[in-house]
């Protein structure tokens, strides 16, 4: 998946396949991840947010199931 750089302290990169609804995010630390069955509108409301890794945390992380794609080294 291609992801784009975003200006986070923890985030380095979000992607999105919007056929399939899952958000990749890739951490700082090296770590990826996949959140499944994310709306559309859901990412684009983590990228229109004053604060990613807020967002993320807030909104994201406790409504989807997500599944490492690569862990943190």
């Amino acid at each position: 998946m291609r992801r784009a750089r975003v200006h986070s302290s923890n985030i380095r990169s979000v992607g999105y396949d919007l056929d399939e609804h899952v958000l990749e995010i890739e951490f700082h630390n090296g770590g990826v991840y996949d959140y499944l069955d994310v709306p559309p509108e859901e990412a684009l409301a983590l990228l229109e947010s004053d604060s990613l890794g807020r967002y993320l945390n807030v909104a994201i992380k406790p409504r989807y199931r997500y599944r490492p794609v690569r862990r943190a080294s």
